[in-house]
């Protein structure tokens, strides 16, 4: 029992039949206390899912999701933004989910029921299926139960379930077993299986659970057929593999420095390990100018790859981002490859491009570029973009792709960024079959699926529905043509209705209009991606389709939204539920002498995170975001630290109350060798009627040992020493600074920018008072741009942010003061109650500055900061030294 609710029931009641999921999440709560308490349900959902409904039963009253186009559901839950918390369900959570939540008050000794439905079709990847379960109950659940009941017409090869959290005791309660045509996964521990220890009261159950298998291949294909609708799945086997070549389209600029070109020439050499003697590579860097490692393709001969390996290794990063010049030259060199006949004539190319921003030397316009690579790849290869961190318009780089017959892929920025690219760089190693095409007999079938194909790589499979219009069919014949590795290929498939009608009336537990909601969400996602590349009239028409099949079949799609009504203080609300779409991150252009530049551009070297004015004498910089703000770190004010959690669409804040004159350390990271630290000023005169004494920063010191640079700001001078040579400037100058790897600007009376190298950059903002103010005297803030240009190292009361933070909102009820509510909040393993409220945002405004909502945290940051706010005490402005 957590906060007077015990979850007593907990059931994942998964059906997968021909790879198409069906998933039923079921939860039942009581509440034990003697007064009303929040019930919380939230569960993780594969990205690739889509919702189709959702339920909640309060005390036998059925509250019922329905699903509406999503300007229709917008209107009706306009209302249902209070109490600090946002009408929206579902929400992105991690690399591959996305996280549904919903709750609601119920009485004393009263039970809720939870009911959560979701469809996918799981794809093969690397020879198997996977489906993918977040298992996080939060508290120890009496019956906790997952089910999974596999049924593959083609017989099931084989099977395995493993979990993140799955002890050898645990072990003991996870069966997995198959026979045939069906395949069983059963998890159920006992309440006292879950513990952590012994006598405790805390759950084991936390983390990924995951289901592969494989299905018998007695031929290269399956045709299913099923009232009305069939599907092919395609996947063959022990076929000789293509010569492939490859292009490596890399960005080296200087946005790409640390852990992104760090983990990229780790991904490289990884790669180059793996490619085979047949195949041929080149690499193609990209930042102010384009570099070649070769003139042409070379064979991945043993003295190739060995002096590849030397050049992947020396890759640094310099200028700026000339992403069209860079993938130009890597198509350029694979037509004339093909044209001089010096690579096989059968063979398979790729190009891979790597890239963290947007495009601003050489042609720039992402329509342009669009229209520029399309033209001269025509068709003949296809693109795939990785694009790596938040810092790139996501949807140009997919449009792209998706133009070219590729996909776009988001690398994650971590310490296993080398891992995802080299698993990428897998998945395409391999290509057995190339300009696939799968036919049907035209007067027989309608509404078909994608058939034809660049590629067919080994350990994926090729899925094709359609609806069939011949009532009268008996059977359904499907040729396919390919271009294998020695020759063409043709491969032919026949179903037979009424055989496979009884073939599937044995498994009594499926769903039998399976292939019909597969082929539903198949023409969706095709649709959806069609639609990114579409434009006018052919988008509308897309858009149109992709609606009616979501509302008819009613998934939650990008373009519907499901509205679930709850009871709220003796009222019903409502609250809805969106599909998550890949966010174009954080693409930004700076205004410099009226041109729109990148934060590549390097006077000044700015990378701000999000809308920000500067002003220094006749020039202007101006920063344009074109999404939601990207991690930002302030402290200013009070001193009030505000924590921006972009992947909350929300923000946690606190102060540090201390005695005036003390120091404390902000920012230290020991690899880069920046550290920041502040001092505090008070009041002019004790103000005996407040408890505790405002205090602010009056002193900030950057430093910067690898540049040997050292930044004093107060309110009254900054003092900037580079090695001996020390210069002093007042808040009433106008200056730019530009020496190598720094830039300085001082805007008059306003704030200052400073950037060192490709490193992360400071706004100090001066706040000035009244000169006669009885009470109040000038303060400096301070805001963190490019935080992710710090190490992983990075400590200190704002640098400990730096890293991924996650915390949860439970409980949300009036506070002490009736505008903002109180909560708690799991943070760090930590329960924390916190208070809705805001803070100032200066750096637009110095004088009024912008409200910031956000959860206050009390104590000095207690639970939420490492250790004690005390042990991040310094001795001085430049003391490197944390308690």
């Amino acid at each position: 029992i957590v906060n007077g609710i015990e979850i007593y029931s907990m059931k994942i009641d998964s059906k997968v039949t021909s790879r198409f999921a069906h998933n039923v999440i079921t939860s039942r709560a009581v509440n034990r206390a003697n007064v009303s308490k929040e019930v919380v349900f939230d569960v993780d959902l594969p990205k690739t899912a889509f919702i189709t409904n959702f339920s909640m039963i309060i005390d036998g009253v059925t509250y019922p999701g329905t699903i509406k186009e999503k300007e229709v559901a917008k209107k009706q839950y306009e209302k249902a933004v209070s109490r600090g918390q946002t009408a929206g369900l579902v929400k992105a959570s991690g690399r591959k989910t996305e996280k549904f939540t919903v709750s609601v008050n119920i009485a004393a000794a009263s039970k809720v029921t939870f009911e959560l439905v979701y469809e996918e079709l799981l794809k093969r990847n690397f020879g198997k299926y996977e489906m993918f379960i977040k298992v996080k109950p939060k508290q120890l659940v009496k019956n906790f139960e997952i089910e999974v009941n596999i049924f593959e017409p083609q017989g099931i090869s084989e099977l395995d379930a493993q979990g993140s959290f799955v002890t050898n005791d645990l072990s003991q309660v996870l069966t997995k077993s198959f026979s045939g045509k069906k395949g069983h996964v059963s998890f159920k521990p006992t309440l006292d299986q879950q513990r952590t220890c012994a006598t405790c009261s805390t759950s084991l159950l936390d983390g990924d659970f995951i289901i592969k298998y494989d299905v018998k291949r007695d031929s290269p294909g399956d045709l299913q057929i099923v009232n009305g609708y069939f599907v092919h799945f395609f996947a063959p086997t022990n076929l000789p593999r293509f010569p492939k070549n490859v292009i490596f389209v890399i960005d080296i600029s200087g946005s790409m420095d640390g852990i992104g070109i760090q983990q990229t020439r780790q991904a490289l050499l990884k790669i180059l390990e793996d490619i085979k003697e047949e195949d041929y590579f080149n690499f193609i860097l990209f930042g102010t100018d384009v570099h070649v490692w070769k003139d042409k393709l070379v064979q991945a001969t043993p003295e190739n790859l060995k002096e590849a390996k030397e050049f992947a290794q020396a890759i640094s990063t310099r200028g700026m981002t000339n992403l069209h010049g860079g993938l130009m030259k890597g198509i350029e060199m694979l037509n004339t490859a093909y044209e001089t006949n010096s690579v096989p004539k059968r063979s398979a190319s790729i190009i891979i491009m790597l890239t963290d921003g947007q495009p601003n030397q050489g042609v720039s316009d992402p329509q342009q570029i669009q229209a520029n690579v399309k033209t001269a790849i025509q068709g003949k290869y296809p693109l795939y973009n990785l694009a790596f961190g938040y810092g790139i318009d996501y949807n140009f780089l997919e449009k792209m792709a998706l133009e070219n017959k590729g996909v776009a892929r988001r690398i994650y920025p971590d310490s296993d960024s080398a891992i995802q690219m080299e698993g990428f760089y897998d998945e395409v190693a391999n290509p057995m079959l190339t300009e696939v095409e799968l036919n049907y007999p035209e007067n027989a079938i309608a509404d078909l699926t994608q058939n034809n194909f660049k590629h067919y790589y080994d350990g994926s499979e090729i899925v094709v529905a359609g609806r069939i219009t011949d009532n009268d069919l008996n059977s359904l014949t499907a040729d396919v043509k390919a271009q294998g590795a020695l020759n063409d290929v043709t491969y032919i498939e026949q179903a037979d209705v009424n055989e496979m009608a009884k073939a599937l009336q044995e498994q009594e537990y499926i769903f039998g209009d399976y292939i019909e909601r597969l082929w539903a969400y198949l023409t969706i996602q095709q649709l959806l991606e069609k639609r990114t590349v579409a434009q006018g009239e052919e988008k509308d028409n897309l858009t149109a389709e992709a609606l009616e099949l979501s509302l008819k079949y009613k998934f939650v799609t990008p373009l519907t939204s499901m509205v679930v009504t709850k009871p709220e203080d003796n009222e019903d609300q409502s609250a809805i539920a969106d599909k998550p779409v890949e966010e174009p991150s954080c693409p930004q252009t700076i205004m410099w002498k009226g041109l729109l530049v990148h934060p590549d551009f390097s006077p000044p070297q700015i990378r701000p995170a999000s809308p920000s004015v500067y002003t220094s004498g006749s020039q202007s910089i101006e920063v344009h975001s074109s999404c939601p703000p990207c991690k930002i770190l302030t402290v200013d004010g009070d001193p009030h630290f505000i924590i921006s959690v972009p992947q909350k669409e929300d923000a946690i804040c606190f102060n540090i109350n201390e005695e005036t004159g003390t120091v404390l350390s902000l920012i230290k990271d020991p690899v880069t060798g920046i550290t920041v630290n502040g001092q505090l000023i008070g009041d002019k005169r004790v103000n005996n009627d407040a408890k505790i004494q405002n205090t602010y920063f009056g002193k900030l010191g950057i430093e910067n040992k690898k540049l040997e640079l050292k930044l004093e700001v107060t309110p009254e001078k900054i003092i900037i020493q580079n090695g001996r040579k020390k210069t002093v400037f007042s808040w009433l100058d106008t200056v730019t600074l530009r020496q190598e790897s720094l830039t300085l600007i001082i805007n008059r009376k306003k704030n200052l920018v400073l950037s060192m190298g490709d490193g992360a950059s400071f706004v100090i903002v001066l706040h000035q008072v009244w000169e006669k103010h009885p009470l109040h005297q000038n303060f400096l803030g301070l805001y963190t741009l490019d935080s992710h240009k710090l190490s992983e190292h990075t400590h200190g009361l704002l640098g400990q942010f730096f890293h991924h933070i996650d915390f949860d909102i439970l409980e949300i009820h009036p506070g002490a003061d009736s505008k903002k509510p109180d909560a708690t909040m799991m943070v760090k393993n930590n329960k924390l109650t916190v208070t809705r409220g805001w803070q100032k945002d200066f750096r637009k405004d110095s004088q009024h500055g912008v409200d910031i909502p956000c959860w206050f945290v009390h104590n000095n940051g207690a639970g939420l900061i490492d250790g004690v706010h005390t042990n991040y005490i310094v001795s001085s402005i430049f003391d490197t030294t944390i308690n």
